[in-house]
């Protein structure tokens, strides 16, 4: 391994004590502590949400790598060629794919912690070739090239611009290439469009383009568990536009978040909190059996993130639909959302009473 790869990200040093987020990223365990005591709730690399609470695993594997490499001789530094040389094998059509190969991994990974040669790879022309290694047939070119693409994606003033060259439409191919495409490859395709999708013109962008929610709410449904994750992350973020709910609802999300909830996903209870906002998303959750159970499941055992978004959803369903009120009497919740206001989180608090106000006027009014 590269030195560099037993560096921190925070702080550069050579890590001691390495620790795996949920994100995939290892840190020092003091640098990314500080950064979770400060309130951080974001990975410091993708800026993608962290689990909650934020899941800390250490790196047995990584540290005895380091603990071997710093009892070792250091190795003569390696020279890397020049950006430019990188981006203009890339963008040859001349180029065998070996080298475009080459160029892509290396571009990854310098660019994956240097924002101002993301900014430069953006400027420079290399996008419209980096979107077409995505399209390309070749699995590993493809890979390699949504991986690129993540990280040019990072960056705040480069997302519109990206958006602007026809990425959605290349990532979203990717996403629909089924069988074609490896699990892996629709996995950071899902993570391209949760990055995208934090500029709030690029949500209404996304939902509206054709296939995009149908897409991933087929890897909701179809992919393995990493896909499924990605996917239900990408669609929180394009939900937070409310145009796109509805768009959302006609995709047939319900039934597959309403299962995946079930099975312990709380992303998905957090995407249904946000489809309940709208008519259609309430219409819908009402016609699956298993909805009411699962979210008062979630109100019992989830983290208190999922305990929220669950308590959320039941307040909107419960406020619209008389039989549901009554079904969500008949679950105890009431009693639940009583023991759920002595809790130190304020927004479980906040939502519990809702929730109890909600049920009681139902009740009174013959609920």
């Amino acid at each position: 391994m590269d030195p560099d790869d037993f560096k921190c990200p925070i702080s550069l040093e050579i890590m001691s004590d390495p620790v795996i987020l949920s994100s995939g990223h290892t840190f020092d365990r003091s640098s990314i502590q500080r950064w979770l005591d400060s309130g951080h709730r974001t990975c410091p690399i993708t800026q993608l949400p962290l689990s909650e609470p934020p899941s800390i695993i250490p790196n047995h594997a990584l540290r005895s790598l380091i603990s071997n490499y710093t009892r070792a001789p250091l190795p003569k530094p390696q020279s890397h060629p020049h950006p430019e040389t990188l981006v203009s094998t890339l963008t040859s059509p001349s180029s065998p794919i070996t080298y475009k190969l080459n160029s892509l991994d290396q571009l990854t990974k310098l660019s994956k912690r240097d924002s101002a040669l993301r900014r430069w790879l953006t400027e420079s022309g290399a996008v419209s070739a980096v979107l077409d290694c995505v399209d390309s047939p070749d699995s590993n070119l493809q890979h390699k090239a949504l991986n690129l693409l993540l990280n040019l994606s990072l960056d705040d003033h480069n997302k519109v611009g990206l958006v602007a060259e026809g990425a959605i439409g290349r990532v979203v191919a990717a996403l629909r290439g089924g069988g074609m495409v490896p699990p892996e490859s629709r996995a950071v395709a899902a993570t391209t469009l949760t990055s995208l999708a934090v500029v709030e013109v690029n949500k209404a962008t996304i939902g509206a383009y054709p296939y995009a929610i149908r897409a991933l709410v087929s890897l909701l449904r179809e992919g393995n568990g990493r896909e499924k994750k990605e996917a239900a992350t990408a669609l929180y973020a394009i939900c937070s536009f409310p145009g796109n709910w509805v768009r959302a609802v006609e995709c047939g999300a319900v039934p597959v978040l309403i299962g995946l909830a079930g099975a312990g996903m709380e992303r998905a209870v957090e995407v249904l909190g946000l489809l309940a906002k709208c008519k259609e998303g309430r219409e819908k959750m009402v016609e699956v059996s298993d909805c009411i159970r699962v979210l008062v499941h979630v109100l019992r055992n989830g983290s208190s993130r999922g305990v929220q978004y669950a308590l959320m959803t039941l307040t909107l369903l419960c406020s619209n639909s008389k039989d549901v009120c009554l079904e969500v009497l008949k679950a105890g919740v009431v009693e639940i959302c009583v023991n759920l206001l002595g809790l130190d989180n304020e927004k479980v608090r906040r939502n519990a009473s809702s929730l109890i106000q909600v049920l009681r006027g139902k009740r009174s009014m013959g609920c």
